[in-house]
């Protein structure tokens, strides 16, 4: 026995020694991850003030899931079903947690002492204004100053609760029937930063305390009869509308959230916004406004896929209760595009719960602002909803999505009918024997490129532009984008080309007075739907500005679905039901060539293709099809297709084909992708021996680093074949998936270097 009690102890032991070493394994990987957040982010004194105080390490990135898509709602942490209605508050319950944990931070109680300090009136002819002081918590510690704007009469009117910065919003509601309430939760009139030392335990963001105080004036309205306690909305703009959205989900009593233009922290989930789109992602956020939310949330940066909980889980915990999004379709500070991926998502719990048409999108037109307009239709929505007013309020999403593309094509593909393939069949010929000529090869590649066309779709007739100015973009518009501001150094010209689209040249200030020829570059910008090719939110400066500045013409657009041609997605799969949004891109990519042709000082025998993420995918397509393209530099943009199964984590190819129907043939594949007929092997080797430079960040869920190392290696035979081995260069940057001006830099010399060398 006692032999046997010593053996029990000595593997008590042996299983305490393997558990405190893996405690420590896991504990030095979170130190080095931390170490290398601190290299690659910029430099942000509040939060490392944080991690020096708090000691707090990133969480074990390989212990939690790889979540590319928005994380469903209606799915416990366990991995169970939420199965009904009656289900829901546990699983709200989870979410909440996981909010007030990574985003928000935690909030007190609500005090029960709450006492009027001071109360001021104004009355006017049908209504009274007042202005009130409220004391409340620990020893009546905290206050808040609010103003109440109420219609004469006995009520019960609703109400619309606002912040100081959004008064005159209050007094169109207040013309409407509606109790007025504006309170200092604002940067124009803020009493929360109050709060912090009278509540020291709890780690509340700014964010939170102004929407903790949106309910302490509900407290104080309950005390009123006029209220109409069944009809209590809140909104707010940009930064308020964040907190709106919070304040509906941590206090249950609003009834109807208006959130207008929130965007990151807001309406757009941080999977959909981040630096990859152009948008204000999790590194930006947490630094130019560290207060604003959890300094938790910044371990995230770059790692978006591992965020336990995203922005539409936050408008799921409102549900039932009535919810407008309002967005701009050119409003940089997010994206029409996420937004109906956040609204997507988050409609599904609405839907759940029988309440469908209680979350609703509304558009407007320009930028980041607002008008009358715009309020008196927030106020119509309120009007729908609380039972006041009939008018048709609520707009349908923008982008089609892979269902559209269904229903317009008509198209069934049955992807067993398509053979398997492998990926070492580039230097075969017929019956698999070794390519032995260069027309065996010629003969080979027509085969390939009737493969890759055939993943285009079908294009419509099109035929050849040499451009001109007409049409090009107007002054309001380069203005609303951000567009209009001369660059030291550079000159700009604008045209139309093609099928009647917009674009911009950009070349060294002199280029066009010199004898000597420049080389072109068409850059091809990423998913970024409001702003296009002038990125919304950047560090440095405008890449192709960089590349101008660096000695290149540059001309840019606007691929369809972006910029100034965001609606014009639309309807694109009704128009044009057998082709695609990217077969689309591609032949604007071709037209657009045709404007260097303009321009004397620029070499046509050099004109080069720059990509960034769906820009790569479209650039190296382009010029897989046109010989005529130089040269390709591919930023973040693909990952082999056949080999992005679903458990890489990278979200398939699914992703562009059916999250975003920029492909949609290739949807059908999902589960049989060793049947894509082709692959981004055999679209580099249609590029060869032109040179081409794979960038591929070290971090970047998008994508897996392992297989663009092997998908580079097989298209490189092809370029040894040809004793052109050199054309073709990997270059792994030791960042994370954006275009940092180290990059920029690291890439346009890397780039020069490759090019200086071809005849």
């Amino acid at each position: 026995m006692k032999r046997l009690c010593s053996a029990f102890i000595l593997l008590a032991a042996l299983v305490t020694c393997v558990c405190e070493a893996e405690e420590i394994t896991k504990s030095n990987k979170q130190r080095r991850d931390l170490e290398e957040m601190l290299t690659l982010f910029p430099k942000s004194e509040p939060w490392e003030q944080w991690l020096e105080e708090t000691g707090e390490l990133p969480p074990d990135f390989d212990a939690l899931p790889s979540r590319p898509f928005l994380p469903d709602c209606l799915q416990f942490e366990n991995g169970e079903a939420v199965r009904s209605a009656s289900d829901w508050p546990k699983r709200r319950a989870e979410l909440m947690k996981l909010l007030h944990y990574y985003v928000i931070g935690s909030v007190p109680p609500a005090p029960d002492n709450m006492l009027d300090l001071s109360f001021k009136n104004t009355r006017a002819e049908k209504l009274t204004c007042h202005k009130i002081e409220i004391a409340f918590g620990p020893q009546r510690k905290a206050r808040l100053h609010l103003e109440l704007i109420m219609p004469n009469g006995e009520g019960p009117f609703p109400v619309f609760i606002t912040q100081d910065n959004h008064r005159r919003w209050a007094l169109i509601a207040a013309s409407r029937g509606y109790i007025g309430c504006v309170y200092a939760g604002a940067d124009s009139n803020d009493d929360t930063g109050d709060f912090i030392p009278i509540w020291p335990d709890y780690d509340w963001t700014k964010l939170a305390r102004r929407a903790w105080a949106a309910s302490r004036c509900i407290d104080y309205l309950y005390t009123y009869p006029e209220v109409d306690r069944s009809k209590i909305a809140i909104t707010g703009h940009s930064r308020n509308g964040k907190l709106s959205l919070i304040a509906g989900a941590i206090d249950e009593r609003i009834t109807a959230v208006i959130s207008s233009s929130s965007g990151a922290g807001g309406a757009c989930s941080y999977r959909l916004f981040s630096e990859t789109q152009f948008g204000e992602g999790i590194e930006l956020i947490t630094r130019d406004f560290p207060d604003w939310l959890h300094p938790r949330l910044r371990f995230f940066a770059g790692r978006e896929n591992k965020l336990p909980i995203d922005q539409h889980q936050m408008i799921a915990c409102i549900a039932p209760r009535p919810c407008l999004i309002s967005t701009a379709l050119n409003d940089q500070d997010e994206n029409p595009w996420s937004i109906e991926q956040t609204y997507y998502a988050a409609k599904k719990v609405y839907s759940f719960l029988g309440a469908a048409n209680n979350l609703q999108l509304l558009y407007r037109p320009g930028g980041h602002s607002t008008r009358a307009e715009d309020i008196e239709r927030y106020l119509d929505w309120l009007d729908v909803q609380f039972g006041r007013g009939t008018f048709d309020i609520g707009d349908e999403p923008i982008y089609p999505t892979y269902d559209d593309w269904l229903e317009a094509s008509g198209e069934t593909i049955d992807p067993k009918g398509f053979p398997a393939r492998v990926y070492n069949d580039l230097l075969l010929y017929k019956k698999n024997k070794p390519i032995a000529s260069i027309d065996e090869w010629r003969d080979k590649r027509q085969w390939l490129i009737r493969r890759v066309q055939w993943g285009l779709g079908e294009a419509p007739p099109l035929a050849q532009d040499d451009g001109g100015t007409y049409g090009s973009e107007p002054e309001y518009a380069s203005v609303m984008l951000w567009r209009f501001k001369k660059q030291r150094g550079i000159e700009k010209r604008k045209l139309n080309f093609g099928n009647y689209v917009s674009g911009n040249l950009f070349f060294p200030e002199g280029a066009d007075q010199d004898d000597k020829k420049i080389p072109g570059i068409i850059w091809l910008h990423p998913l970024s739907c409001p702003s296009g090719y002038h990125a919304g939110y950047f560090r440095g400066q405008q890449f192709h500005h960089t590349l101008a500045k660096e000695g290149f013409a540059v001309f840019t657009f606007d691929q369809i679905g972006h910029g100034l041609r965001v609606e014009e997605a639309s309807s694109f799969y009704q128009r044009y039901p057998q082709w695609s949004l990217l077969g689309k891109t591609v032949e604007d990519i071709k037209a657009a060539r045709q404007v260097f042709e303009q321009f004397e000082f620029v070499d046509m025998k050099r004109i080069y293709l720059v990509g960034y993420d769906t820009g790569t995918v479209a650039a190296l397509h382009a010029a897989a099809l046109d010989h005529h393209f130089a040269g390709v530099v591919s930023i973040a943009g693909f990952t082999p297709m056949r080999r992005n199964t679903a458990d890489k984590g990278t979200g398939g190819i699914a992703r562009l084909s059916k999250w975003f129907p920029f492909q949609p043939r290739l949807a059908a594949f999902i589960g049989y992708e060793n049947r894509i007929p082709y692959d981004y092997h055999d679209v580099l080797a249609l590029i060869a021996t032109r040179p081409v430079l794979v960038v591929a960040p070290k971090i970047d869920y998008l994508s897996s680093l392992e297989d663009i190392e092997y998908c580079v290696e097989q298209a490189k035979k092809v370029y040894e074949r040809f004793e052109a081995a050199n054309n073709l260069q990997l270059y792994i940057a030791d960042d994370y998936n954006h275009l940092s001006p180290t990059m920029q830099k690291e890439i346009i010399q890397r780039f020069k270097q490759m090019i200086e060398t071809q005849p």
